[in-house]
This record gives structure tokens, C-alpha cells and sequence, in this order.
């Protein structure tokens, strides 16, 4: 029980510590936010569109196979 003690007594604090933390981050301006923004638009695009091909292939492999 004591070591408990002696744990909360030691440090900033979790507040303390989580604004110290939140003033370590690095936040991007509007243009940087806008190019992330787009880069992950277009791949997910671009992802959807070959998951959506690879679907539309293997469909109609297996209806090709079930018909044989």
C-alpha cells in the first residue's frame, strides 16, 4: 500500500503530463492538411476501384466454374 503512496506523489500529474504532451504535437498547416487530405482521397479511390475489379473477376470465375 505504501508503494501506491509513493507513486502518486512522484510527477506532474496524468493532466500535467497530457499537456505537456499536447504541446509536443506538430500541427500542420491548412495546405499540408489539404494535400493529406487529398492523397488519402485518392487512394482510397483508387483501392476501392481494384478491390471492386478483383470482386467483379472472381464472381464471374466461379460462376465459369459452377456451370462446367
Amino acid at each position: 500500500m505504501a508503494k501506491a503512496a509513493e507513486k502518486k506523489d512522484k510527477g506532474p500529474g496524468f493532466w500535467a503530463g497530457v499537456k505537456a504532451e499536447f504541446h509536443k504535437v506538430f500541427w500542420p498547416d491548412k495546405e499540408e492538411t489539404f494535400k493529406q487530405s487529398v492523397a488519402v482521397v485518392s487512394i482510397s479511390v483508387v483501392l476501392g476501384a481494384i478491390i471492386a475489379l478483383l470482386d467483379y473477376l472472381v464472381q464471374n470465375g466461379v460462376n465459369w466454374l459452377t456451370t462446367l
